[in-house]
């Protein structure tokens, strides 16, 4: 039986409306959790030479998201990132270059007409194993 994680709503909401709001690159950010549990989205600017088919999260950005994350007592949750054009399946690019393989990995795609998708995944090893995601009401 797959992991289930359960997100809150809210959290999910500002997720998909970041992505939405840059359909021309991937935006990427962290997730912290308090108690295990997503509290705070924390959106960090995407550096990749090609934002548009890659991400690659800003370090000043990913330092200063983590520091915050520390000083309100949470701890990294999730990292994700959407996909303008593509499927929310993590690419070969996605699994090699996983910072975190502890945290999760969530993925919007915004390739489907007028609907988005997001997915959960776990990379801590050479094959994605996803995570079924359930949204809080």
């Amino acid at each position: 039986m797959p992991e289930s994680v359960v997100l809150p709503r809210a959290l999910v909401i500002a997720l998909l409306h970041q992505a939405q709001s840059r359909p021309e690159c991937e935006v990427c950010g962290l997730i912290g959790a308090r108690g295990g549990v997503p509290v705070s989205l924390y959106p960090v600017a995407n550096v990749a030479a090609e934002p548009k088919r890659h991400f690659h999260l800003d370090p000043q950005g990913q330092i200063e998201a983590m520091r915050t994350m520390r000083e309100r007592g949470e701890t990294l949750f999730a990292v994700y990132h959407s996909h303008p054009s593509a499927p929310p399946f993590p690419s070969d690019e996605d699994i090699e270059a996983v910072a975190y393989p502890e945290a999760l990995t969530l993925i919007v795609s915004l390739s489907t007409k007028g609907t988005l998708q997001m997915r959960g995944f776990r990379l801590d090893g050479r094959i994605p194993e996803e995570v079924v995601l359930e949204v809080e009401e």
